[in-house]
């Protein structure tokens, strides 16, 4: 009950600490003239939760356009004793790239473009993303000596996203004035947000009426406000002028979410978990574009479509585990979480549609002490609207209703201290329901009922092996080593028009040696320096600048994902 907007899927719980003491300092430096570097003060006499961290990264990047520069820092600060501990926390980060963006796989096969490059135009030349992000948070938590514990936190954060993309080469008409086109269709998108959050939660001392009976109750509140600034416009390189404007505009909204947790131990094999959630949500968007009309008409009155919506979702949340030997245990779960809308599809006064997912999981773990955790479940997913990327105007667009049937098995083993391997393995059926139908825009929609859902894999295998242990001794001080490989491996992905993509393999490794307040590794990622497409998709585009009829027929295109790529890293812990 604790997850609110987004809770479709999962979630992480991170807590912030630095449990090693002191001052670190580690620099890297690799591929690509990659370089990055890390300072880290965490002072000995405080507690694991006070700590102050910068990081800054910069990289040529592999091939065309793809050089980057950034940087963060993170502190937070715990203090208080007895039942309250408080803290507070600051994040920061800023990062500014460029990008190659999309190729056409029969430019690719053809020579006329290289794997790692990017397109000889302007428009190509020009694309690039600016992220920055700024939090601060005051959180203190409350634990009374009858187990009873208390939480309240309040953050503000603000954010700027600006990205300059183009997939579809020249294909775009201005909206505008319909003798533009052919400027290339370079899509820059804005989005500004400033959001101020609050929450709090109480969970009540345990109800013990018998020994074998244990039950405590939370409830919890959680709000927030974002003033939010989109903006979307076709501009013409290299002297980013704006040609096209598709959005511009203001949304204020506002999220009250309650909830209430029932959790219930029965003996020490059976644990019962029951809650529920409901969360209001309150929109006010300025669209300054709205009601936009084209160029050929003389309608008398102003651009511009004000409206507010309100809306509602509630569900449950239910799980139960059972474990008839301290080695096993099984769980079952049922969830019903949601996805707010993009505000700027909502009508004036209406109830806001979420995307609502309803999930449930069965599964069992077996554990043998530290040696062996073995765990194996099965799921099922229903939501509602799902989203995917839509190349023509760079963005998620609503697909319609998906569902989402497989399982997953984890296997960590550690057979003896200095060895662990770790494999898992998932797989997935994921059906799109009710695509959106024909329109006159679009006579053939890439989406048809029944159909995998473009881009998730049906499989996905990753494995891990890794070693670490003393090596000798060198004066008083142990000489340590550390070794470690990892796979990935994802199937061929469906892709839209019923098309697929090739699978992908990945080998990584690490190694280091320490000594004392010294240690130095060397990684290395795509080992086998495997070509693959990091991304692909399948849709129209046209990158002739030559003039005659524009294609319209879908195409292969790819993002090229990182060649192999080794880093050594110097590190010094004072």
């Amino acid at each position: 009950p604790q997850q609110g907007d987004f809770a479709i899927a999962g979630s992480i719980n991170i807590n912030l600490g630095v449990e090693r003491r002191g001052l670190l300092a580690r620099s890297s430096y690799g591929s690509f003239n990659t370089f990055r570097q890390l300072l880290l003060w965490a002072p000995k006499e405080a507690r694991d939760d006070t700590f102050a961290a910068v990081q800054f990264r910069r990289s040529d990047g592999f091939g065309d356009n793809r050089n980057s520069l950034g940087a963060s820092s993170m502190m937070q600060y715990g203090f208080g004793n007895g039942p309250w501990r408080f803290r507070l926390t600051g994040i920061a980060h800023g990062i500014r790239a460029r990008t190659a963006g999309v190729l056409r796989r029969d430019d690719i096969d053809a020579g006329r473009v290289g794997f790692y490059r990017s397109y000889d135009h302007p428009t190509a030349d020009n694309q690039n993303a600016l992220s920055t992000r700024a939090i601060i948070g005051f959180s203190g938590e409350h634990r009374a000596a009858n187990g009873a514990n208390a939480e309240v936190g309040l953050w503000l954060s603000h954010d700027v996203f600006r990205l300059q993309a183009n997939y579809t080469g020249f294909v775009e008409r201005s909206e505008f004035n319909s003798d533009w086109v052919g400027r290339g269709d370079l899509i820059e998108q804005q989005n500004r947000t400033t959001s101020l959050g609050l929450h709090a939660r109480f969970r009540t001392k345990p109800y013990k009426p018998a020994s074998w009976f244990r039950s405590t109750i939370e409830v919890g509140l959680a709000t927030r406000l974002d003033l939010i600034e989109q903006a979307q416009f076709l501009i013409q390189a290299p002297q980013n002028q704006t040609w096209d404007e598709r959005d511009d505009a203001d949304i204020r909204g506002t999220d009250i979410g309650v909830y209430g947790d029932l959790a219930v131990d029965l003996t020490d094999f059976v644990s019962l978990r029951v809650g529920a959630r409901a969360d209001i949500l309150v929109y006010e968007i300025d669209d300054r574009l709205g009601n936009r009309i084209p160029d050929f008409r003389a309608d008398s009155f102003i651009v511009g479509f004000r409206r507010s919506a309100f809306g509602v979702a509630a569900g449950p949340r239910a799980s139960a585990v059972v474990r008839p030997a301290p080695w096993l245990s099984f769980l079952a779960s049922y969830g019903e979480g949601f996805r707010s809308p993009q505000a700027r599809t909502l009508d004036d006064g209406e109830t806001a549609p979420f995307s609502k997912v309803r999930g449930g999981d069965l599964g069992a773990q077996i554990t043998v002490e530290e040696q062996l955790e073995l765990r194996a479940s099965g799921f099922y997913t229903r939501l509602s609207d799902d989203v995917a990327f839509e190349p023509r105007e760079g963005r998620l667009e609503r697909i319609g209703a998906t569902r989402r049937l497989g399982a997953t098995v984890h296997m960590t083993l550690r057979p003896v201290p200095w060895l662990v391997a770790a494999g898992s393995l998932t797989y997935v059926d994921a059906e799109l329901l009710e695509p959106p139908p024909a329109t006159a825009d679009d006579p053939q929609p890439p989406f048809e009922e029944g159909q995998n859902l473009p881009y998730v894999p049906p499989w996905v295998l990753r494995l891990d092996v890794g070693a670490q242990g003393a090596l000798g001794r060198i004066g008083s001080e142990d000489l340590r080593g550390r070794i470690g490989v990892g796979f990935n491996h994802l199937s061929s992905r469906p892709l839209p028009f019923g098309e697929s993509a090739a699978p992908v393999s990945l080998l990584d490794a690490a190694a280091s040696i320490g000594w004392g307040p010294v240690e130095l590794g060397v990684q290395a990622f795509n080992l086998a320096d495997a070509r693959y497409a990091a991304f692909a998709f399948n849709f129209a585009s046209d990158w002739n600048t030559g003039g005659g009829a524009r294609s319209r027929l879908p195409a292969r295109h790819i993002a090229a994902g990182a060649p192999r790529t080794v880093m050594f890293t110097l590190e010094l812990h004072l």
